[in-house]
């Protein structure tokens, strides 16, 4: 049994923790306000944007995860939730003493800035032209640069159970597929969120980074018209390729698991048809 903190456990943190505290793992959930973590994981009142909150840490932690979010997209938001919240749960794990086998963060695809529909693995270039990659990459350099053993998790898209805004607006008509070129999208499951990250703690030698998608970087237009089809909904209408919001986003490439599955893992959801699939079940 491992001592566990989950630092912003939220979407998928209280996933994590859930299916650690099922594995007998003794977890300790950190968010601003703890109410509602799953059965069996202890609740921690904290803000990492308060270092003062940070004073008092469940001794003798064996892994950390740093699950945050951030309250939004702006630049400010984003550098206060990854880089100074991160700086300060290190800070604060330093000063105690602790010594944790490993500290996870989950970073995100936006540190890669090609938009070509180029494939990428975790060697392919890291050069984000967006704020929201930038920021990402930076608080990477944090942790890796740390002196704590360190692996940083980048996820594609999360969704899961209670994230339906795709689902609903294809069921309303309002998706529309876009006119142009493919434009493809790269997306992680909530429950392959958590169970990569659990798999990756049970190694004895691990990889400094990895990228946690499924099996299949899909074509906005194609989950679209699938998500149609699924739900009895109106085909969509054809939009403009710059109204459509897969046009909107920097976001177009293809993103490689290879390395997290030579490592083990094997996904509960392969491609997008399983998770929407059972979502909409």
């Amino acid at each position: 049994m491992s001592r566990i903190l989950i630092a912003g456990c939220g979407f998928v943190g209280a996933a994590l923790a859930r299916r650690l505290a099922s594995e007998n793992h003794e977890v300790w959930g950190l968010r601003r306000s703890p109410e509602g973590l799953p059965p069996g994981v202890h609740p921690l009142a904290a803000d990492l944007c308060q270092p003062e909150s940070l004073r008092n840490l469940p001794p003798d932690i064996d892994f950390v995860f740093y699950t945050a979010s951030a309250d939004s997209s702006a630049a400010e938001a984003y550098s206060a939730a990854y880089v100074t919240g991160l700086e300060n749960l290190l800070n604060a794990l330093g000063e105690q003493g602790q010594s944790p086998r490993r500290v996870f963060f989950t970073s995100s695809t936006s540190v890669y800035g090609q938009s070509a529909g180029e494939w990428v693995d975790e060697n392919a270039p890291t050069e984000p032209e967006h704020h929201t990659g930038r920021i990402m990459l930076e608080a990477e350099g944090v942790l890796l640069s740390s002196t704590f053993p360190a692996i940083a998790v980048r996820l594609g898209g999360v969704y899961g159970p209670g994230r339906r805004r795709l689902i609903e607006r294809v069921r309303r008509g309002e998706a529309g597929v876009a006119e142009g070129p493919p434009r493809y999208v790269n997306r992680t499951h909530r429950d392959d969120c958590a169970g990569a990250l659990a798999h990756l703690m049970s190694l004895d030698a691990p990889e400094q980074i990895y990228l946690a998608v499924d099996n299949e970087p899909a074509e906005q237009n194609e989950i679209i018209r699938w998500l149609a089809d699924r739900l009895g909904a109106p085909p969509p209408r054809t939009a403009p390729e710059a109204e459509a919001p897969s046009r909107r986003s920097g976001s177009n490439k293809r993103c490689k698991n290879a390395r997290l599955k030579a490592s083990g893992y094997q996904l509960i959801y392969p491609s997008f048809r399983e998770g929407y699939g059972e979502m909409i079940k």
